[in-house]
């Protein structure tokens, strides 16, 4: 009896069962084949369609830009005789001059600060500091003033001290006295107060003593289950040259955007509000010290911008401008943001209202005694 093979599935295209493979069951594919029929084809085009439609109206910043500079070709002359107005160029030049003047500062302390985060090791702070938490906080507080970097290089540098062991009130006071009073700071605090060399000690002296105290607090007070100590270091198993330039974009453009904001903010005071208003509340003493610190803590800039800023506030004291200088390179909102992210909110909730107030009474008592 022969025995005669069975005729191929009706329908089914050839390259299902692929070039010499043996049938597989009737209805079946092989296993490892795919169909590929008319259907699939269709679907995956589909798909291939949407996917192109949905990336094709996105929205980019080169499409930003070119329709932002289409609406200034169209609209030049209404744009041309506003900024001719009186008012929007005192408003200019205080903004022009602020970002100016403090863009060359703020790029030197972020370079130095990228350094110092990437280059020099958490022990080194370790096995220089005392090991007794009482003589440690001194010796911390005037490291920051020999170590260049801004407040969003401080805690994390004070976060990596933590995890190697060094005593919370130490790292907490090298956190308060780094972004305050290291030389970049007070360089750019003499450019700002030429005829005021005062402004550069009271800071120096003001800012020293806030993280000082503020670290005797902390081991005074503090508890262990309030801070949260870090579990990883920042850019863990990136190379150093990587890390080091990583550190500079990302600071670069933190740190300038707030010190557009601020000098929008100086402009704006100075060439919007009204002055009766500004006056008001520069002849207030206690007001005027509250409204400079308060707007520290919103601003937010870095503080090596941040002297160009208070020196535009010329309504104000300068008692009220070492209270904004002192307040805001130890407590704003993005410095709150980032202790929490750190240390914990538990700590930050506590840390950072005693900086507050502690910031502003030093200030008054610093700028009584030396302005």
């Amino acid at each position: 009896m022969a025995l005669t093979k069975s005729a191929p599935q009706e329908g089914t295209p050839h390259s299902e069962r692929g070039e010499g493979a043996p049938p597989g069951p009737r209805g079946r594919v092989p296993q490892g084949r795919v169909p590929q029929g008319r259907g699939s084809q269709g679907r995956g085009s589909q798909g291939r369609g949407s996917q192109g439609r949905g990336s094709q109206g996105r929205v980019t910043s080169p499409l930003v830009l070119t329709l932002v500079l289409l609406l200034l070709v169209t609209f030049q002359g209404p744009v041309r005789r506003a900024l001719s107005a009186p008012v929007m160029q005192s408003w200019t030049t205080v903004f022009v001059a602020v970002v100016v003047q403090a863009l060359p500062f703020l790029v030197l302390g972020v370079l130095l600060s990228a350094a110092i985060a990437v280059y020099v090791p958490p022990s080194f702070f370790a096995r220089a500091l005392p090991g007794r938490p009482a003589l440690a906080v001194p010796v911390a507080g005037p490291a920051g003033a020999v170590l260049p970097g801004c407040e969003c290089a401080s805690v994390p540098v004070a976060g990596a001290l933590v995890r190697r062991g060094v005593t919370p009130a130490a790292a907490l006071a090298f956190l308060l006295s780094a972004p305050a009073i290291n030389p970049v700071v007070l360089t750019a605090t003499a450019v700002a107060f030429p005829r005021e060399p005062r402004m550069v000690v009271a800071r120096l002296v003001g800012g020293l003593l806030v993280a000082c105290v503020m670290g005797w607090l902390w081991q005074r007070l503090g508890r262990t289950d309030w801070l949260r100590p870090p579990r990883h270091a920042p850019h863990e198993g990136a190379t150093r040259g990587e890390t080091f330039w990583n550190s500079v974009r990302h600071d670069v453009m933190h740190a300038g955007g707030f010190l557009v904001l601020g000098a929008t903010a100086a402009a704006t005071l100075k060439a919007i509000a009204p002055q009766s208003w500004l006056r008001t509340a520069a002849e207030n003493p206690v007001v005027s010290v509250l409204a400079l610190a308060a707007l520290a803590v919103v601003l937010s800039i870095c503080s090596e911008a941040d002297a160009f800023v208070a020196a535009s506030l010329t309504q104000f004291s300068l008692t009220a401008r070492l209270a904004f200088l002192v307040v805001g390179p130890m407590i704003d909102l993005k410095l709150f943001a980032m202790q929490a992210g750190t240390f914990g909110r538990a700590f930050a909730v506590r840390f950072a209202p005693a900086t507050f107030v502690l910031a502003v009474a030093v200030s008054v008592l610093v700028g009584t005694v030396l302005l």
